[in-house]
């Protein structure tokens, strides 16, 4: 039996090059504006990676009361996963061409049931061997299903009471504009943010070569978003994919249990009868 094999919340290329045959390899590329992920990976992909379709494979289907990209129910996500050759003692490295704010969704989905799982760091970008194309079509594998643990998933009112209690630090990984509703997205049903939210625009998380920050330096910036001072640690986005990149990024900085807001702003900005708070309150 091969050794185990631990992952950090992120690996170069280098590594994932020495390791290629040990673990299986995720391409999620997916994007905003419409284009096909699934596309730009029959168009050319690394060796031997499947394809998992954000809202096929990580989202349940959208609805008025789960938002964009509710997470999916256990036995649909163990089939999805199964599908994809992921298996109970899988370990996955996935990939994007977004500096990983897509990949992180699988990434954190896995990590948070147990299994080993990172993002290539820098992602697609990163690789300089040979890609390439059409599908990849794996050995299906056995995997358990697993629900979602209560302590790292909250919804609405739970969101709704934290934002405003002392200790409960509420962070939007959108971008900033997003957040302080001068330059919403289409997407957005109403500018603004999550009262008492902070602005923690995923993109913080790296640095300027675009690799994920060293821990010291993603301490420093959650400490001063009141991570240190906080007994609870909710992210959210626009549906739940980009706050991932946030979660890994306080993992990688030695946080413990912080949670995911799914239905994020696609949820909340979407009901009227929750608030919204527009600009940025710790600027002013």
């Amino acid at each position: 039996m091969s050794e185990p094999l631990p992952l950090p919340v992120a690996v170069s290329a280098d590594w994932l090059r020495a390791n290629l045959d040990r673990v299986v390899v995720v391409d999620s590329r997916w994007y905003l504006d419409g284009r096909s992920g699934r596309d730009a990976y029959l168009a050319g992909h690394l060796p031997g990676a499947v394809f998992a379709d954000v809202d096929a494979d990580l989202a349940a289907p959208a609805s008025p009361e789960g938002g964009r990209h509710p997470l999916p129910a256990a036995a649909d996500f163990a089939r999805a996963l199964g599908r994809l050759g992921i298996g109970d003692h899988s370990r996955v490295v996935v990939y994007d061409d977004a500096g990983g704010s897509v990949a992180a969704r699988l990434v954190w989905m896995l990590r948070v049931l147990g299994t080993p799982a990172a993002f290539l760091d820098g992602g697609l970008g990163t690789w300089t061997g040979p890609l390439e194309e059409g599908e990849h079509t794996p050995e299906p594998a056995h995997r358990t299903p697993q629900h979602w643990p209560a302590d790292r998933v909250v919804h609405t009112d739970t969101v709704r009471a934290a934002a405003r209690e002392p200790g409960q630090l509420v962070l939007d990984a959108r971008a900033h504009g997003r957040y302080t509703g001068e330059a919403p997205a289409p997407v957005d049903a109403r500018p603004g943010h999550i009262p008492g939210a902070r602005s923690a625009e995923w993109t913080g998380n790296l640095g300027p070569d675009g690799l994920l920050a060293p821990p010291a330096a993603l301490r420093a910036r959650f400490a001063a978003l009141g991570a240190d001072d906080a007994v609870t640690v909710t992210a959210y986005c626009g549906s739940g994919v980009t706050a991932c990149h946030d979660l890994l990024a306080l993992e990688h900085a030695g946080y413990t249990a912080p949670r995911l807001y799914p239905g994020s702003w696609s949820l909340w900005g979407a009901d009227d009868s929750l608030p919204v708070e527009t600009g940025d309150p710790a600027a002013e």
